[in-house]
């Protein structure tokens, strides 16, 4: 069977390869001392509040269940709106909201209705490997642009405009990151959006992260900069829906029926018992549980990095939000005697410590190969558990 180039340009998703080898090995060593310990997936351990699955209970129940509008229910799209006044102070219309099955859904319909074939989108290195995926899909080109720890792993608006070429048509960015949790300062971003929009280009950002912000220097979306800007968000992280498949993408009030009629084509529409689940996302209980989960994910950082730390996995920048650190294995590999890259490092610490973790191999090309991400996402228990293991090695 001829494949199709389109399908070939895309690489596997390692994250999900070493994650099938963790499962295996951890059928092998079920019921020893030492379980598997999964700090490689970016997965919140906390499900939908109570709130949230009474109100999906409640939408199946009552048969509500039917097709919803390919943008999204007009009530959920007017409370994302809601959130944005009372969180960020920012007025976001609901005619500007389009509900997604996913921000996966809402970056490939982004991609798909601005990115024609040969376009050039400027991402940073390291950076999250679906997100130029996404790019390629839509015929365009990921040009990825290293970066480094003294620039918090982002790019900067001086980087950009070097590397700005006549295919260029835009730049992907997130904020904050996945894999380093770090996120661009305001005004820095505001200048790569001010030089992108003064070339007549595009500025994509995905925000999925921005709800788990743990440094008010941080923690404003893009959107207070200009209504050109295109945001992407998600249900999954902060309001902790992973597996409910809801998101939803901001854009220019002239891109929405283009997005729709995209939208219509190929998803018809998010899951209508999501949707209606969501609504309770946004109630006052709902948002304090949310806080309080918060709290809990930025405690297990503040207890974590000090342990990697100390067991010889430097984290050269602190994360400011999400739930990831990423770490630096080459000395700990060189005294382990581990040869190779940070692929190698993390398949024998899944084999020594019974531990696994995300190399690098991922996110990019620069500089990668020394780097791994672990996920904090998990219980303290686990965290607790794995840093005595990383001591022990």
């Amino acid at each position: 069977m001829r494949i199709s180039s389109r399908a070939e340009r895309i690489e596997p998703f390692y994250v999900m390869e070493v994650a099938k080898a963790a499962t295996q090995l951890a059928h092998e060593v079920a019921g020893s001392d030492r379980p598997m310990i999964f700090l490689n997936i970016g997965e919140p351990d906390f499900t939908a509040p109570p709130l949230v699955q009474e109100a999906a209970a409640r939408a199946i129940r009552d048969g509500a269940t039917q097709y919803t509008p390919a943008v999204g229910l007009d009530a959920l799209r007017e409370r994302i709106s809601g959130w944005y006044a009372e969180r960020f102070g920012v007025q976001v219309p609901a005619r500007r909201i389009v509900v997604t099955a996913g921000a996966s859904a809402a970056l490939q319909l982004a991609c798909l209705a601005l990115i024609e074939r040969g376009d050039q989108i400027l991402m940073p290195d390291p950076s999250y490997p679906c997100n130029r995926h996404f790019v390629s899909a839509a015929e365009g080109e990921a040009v990825l642009l290293p970066t480094t720890a003294a620039e918090r792993f982002q790019l900067s608006a001086g980087k950009v405009e070097a590397a700005w070429g006549e295919k260029t048509r835009g730049v992907l960015l997130a904020s904050p990151s996945n894999p380093t949790g770090t996120s661009i300062a305001p005004g820095e971003l505001r200048r790569i959006h001010e030089f992108v929009s003064s070339r007549g280009g595009l500025t994509m950002i995905d925000e999925i992260y921005l709800g788990l912000s743990y440094d008010d220097a941080f923690s404003q979306t893009a959107l207070a900069i200009d209504e050109q800007v295109i945001s992407i968000n998600s249900f999954s992280k902060y309001f902790n829906m992973t597996g409910w498949r809801l998101g939803w993408l901001v854009v220019p009030e002239a891109l929405v029926p283009v997005v729709e009629r995209l939208a219509q084509n190929l998803f018809i529409c998010a899951s209508a018992v999501s949707q209606r689940a969501a609504l309770a996302c946004f109630e006052a209980d709902s948002i304090a549980e949310y806080e309080r989960r918060r709290g809990e994910f930025k405690a297990r950082r503040d207890w974590f990095i000090p342990q990697l730390e100390a067991a010889g996995l430097p984290v050269p920048v602190v994360p400011d939000g999400a739930f990831y650190a990423w770490a630096d294995c080459s000395a700990l590999a060189q005294r382990l005697g581990i040869e190779g890259s940070s692929w190698e490092f993390a398949f024998e610490l899944m084999k020594r410590a019974h531990i696994a973790i995300t190399p690098g191999r991922d996110f990019g090309t620069a500089d990668t190969a020394r780097y791994v991400r672990f996920s904090t996402a998990s219980a303290m228990g686990q965290l607790e558990a794995a840093a005595a293991r990383l001591r022990a090695l």
